[in-house]
């Protein structure tokens, strides 16, 4: 199986604008932003989707979040944030990667669409 856009990034063969980085987790800029922020949280470890994730993987999907989070906080989206994961064809999923949307900085809209 090739390698996905995220572990070619991970692995430092595609460029990307990286906000954040430790042992476990990415996070980069989105190159197609629906928001004024709009970065993706992208564990390092492959998970496919969160449907796919095991008990295993616990302790990084807590850490996906907990990182949105203190990025949320770091680019100053003190008036709200979305955090959004894509599962699957119906959940418009692009890349078989897990990751983590985080959006802010406008007025988001629901349901999503």
């Amino acid at each position: 199986m090739s390698k996905t856009i995220f572990q070619k990034i991970i692995d430092r063969e595609i460029p990307a604008q990286i906000e954040h980085e430790d042992e476990h987790c990415i996070v980069i800029h989105d190159i197609q932003p629906q928001a004024p922020v709009h970065v993706l949280v992208i564990p390092k470890k492959l998970i496919p989707r969160v449907g796919e994730a095991g008990d295993e993987d616990g302790a990084v999907l807590g850490h996906l979040l907990l990182t949105a989070r203190d990025v949320a906080r770091k680019l100053g989206l003190a008036n709200g944030f979305r955090v959004v994961i894509n599962n699957g064809p119906d959940g418009c999923e692009s890349v078989p990667h897990l990751h983590v949307h985080l959006l802010g900085k406008r007025q988001l809209q629901w349901p999503p669409g």
